[in-house]
């Protein structure tokens, strides 16, 4: 394999002041005062990237993420430490980064390949393709200060993909612009990894990252808490975030939920207004509320698509408790169910034909996605519920096929 990547024991220390009066203060004063505190936003990195290789990176926010991609791109300079990068590199970090707003766009498309090694022929073959998947009309030609947030991502995703880059580096941009141009963009990256295209992708969203990612890597406090295989990492991340974060530390209001997890959704089949929503989900039912340990489940799912056809169209059902720890979901793509994804309105059941869940109450999620789930076209969260109630005969969450034996 061709090493893309080499970051080897990478720190980066800030100086924190607490006031700004004292940054003048330590550098003219005389006996040298300490002023500041250092502050390292990574202590100790290293990892290896290998071309084709797609890198989730993970964390809460201050973990280091932003900074570690800003080290790689060269946007700053490590305080200790050694970063090699092998090939040309096209990086998306913040909205508008690298360019002037006072230009237009397509003097923008020219500076931003400059910036990363192409000649200005170069840049004249790839313009209309770059335009073209921009798709921002005559905008192209006025100043992007005048840019919203989702042209600014859609000029700024145009470029950095369509340039032919050894290593695309994208932090958070898919969190910006519509579903449309959402999948777009996750075709044109799955085409870019299948030709080798090395990818380090930042996302608050796990699922993205296990999806689209072959490798993770979890940052915590500036070090690398863990590595390895994306489904993996995804994994330990979220249980850390679900049992040890403060962030999810937060009282339900039970009431609410209880009127939430009966509410049935049914729309008719009237097209929606806005041109972004591609598809929703239309009615859920449940056939019961109560149910006793290996009843049988059936939770059907209406759903109405507004486009001709969606390719990679699937619908996943979520089981969850109240205190949303997931139990378990399954999904159309995963288990190779051709879901109907052309225009007008469809209906799929889906089976649980002996439910081992024990005593308790649990909510039911439906989502539809496309591209192996990537992007999301609609979720509702707990949209229907039901209790299991039976006469004692075990204790726990699930009933387990077991067996016992009197050996003395």
């Amino acid at each position: 394999m061709n090493l893309m990547i080499e970051v080897k024991d990478i720190v980066k220390t800030y100086k924190l002041y607490k006031k700004p009066i004292d940054r003048l203060k330590e550098s003219v004063l005389p006996m040298k005062k300490k002023y500041h505190e250092d502050f390292n936003a990574l202590n100790g990195i290293s990892f290896e990237i290998n071309k084709g290789d797609a890198l989730g990176i993970l964390g809460r926010n201050g973990s280091g993420k932003s900074t570690l991609l800003k080290l790689i791109t060269g946007v700053l300079s490590p305080t200790s430490g050694e970063i090699k990068v092998n090939g040309r590199m096209s990086a998306i970090l913040e909205l508008g980064a690298g360019f002037n707003p006072e230009y237009t766009g397509r003097e923008n498309i020219y500076l931003n390949g400059l910036m990363i090694g192409l000649q200005r022929a170069e840049i004249d073959i790839k313009m209309n393709g770059i335009i073209d998947f921009a798709d921002i009309g005559s905008f192209i030609d006025q100043p992007v200060k005048v840019y919203s947030s989702g042209m600014f991502a859609r000029l700024a995703f145009a470029v950095a993909i369509n340039v032919d880059p050894d290593i695309l580096i994208v932090d958070e941009a898919l969190a910006v612009g519509d579903v449309r141009f959402q999948m777009k963009c996750i075709e044109k990256m799955k085409e870019l990894k299948a030709n080798g295209t090395t990818i380090l992708f930042v996302s608050h969203a796990t699922e993205q990252v296990k999806r689209f990612c072959n490798r993770a890597v979890w940052l915590k406090d500036g070090v690398i808490e863990a590595i390895g295989e994306s489904s993996e990492i995804v994994d330990l991340y979220e249980d850390y975030m679900k049992y040890n974060s403060s962030e999810d530390d937060q009282s339900r209001d039970a009431e609410k939920v209880e009127s939430e997890i009966n509410e049935e959704i049914e729309t008719d089949m009237i097209f929606p207004n806005n041109p972004n929503i591609l598809s929703m989900i239309t009615k859920v039912n449940i056939n019961g509320k109560k149910f006793k340990t290996f009843d049988q489940v059936e939770v059907e799912v209406e759903y109405d698509v507004y486009e001709k056809v969606i390719s990679g169209l699937l619908l996943g059902v979520a089981l969850y408790t109240p205190d949303r720890e997931y139990i378990f979901g399954p999904n159309t793509h995963l288990e190779k169910i051709e879901l109907p994804n052309t225009r007008g309105r469809h209906k799929v059941k889906y089976t649980i034909p002996r439910l081992p869940l024990l005593g308790g109450t649990y909510n039911i999620d439906v989502g539809l996605f496309n591209n192996e789930g990537i992007v999301c076209l609609d979720y509702k969260q707990e949209i229907v519920g039901f209790t299991i109630v039976n006469k004692y005969f075990s204790e726990g969450l699930v009933y387990i096929n077991h067996e016992w034996e009197i050996l003395q």
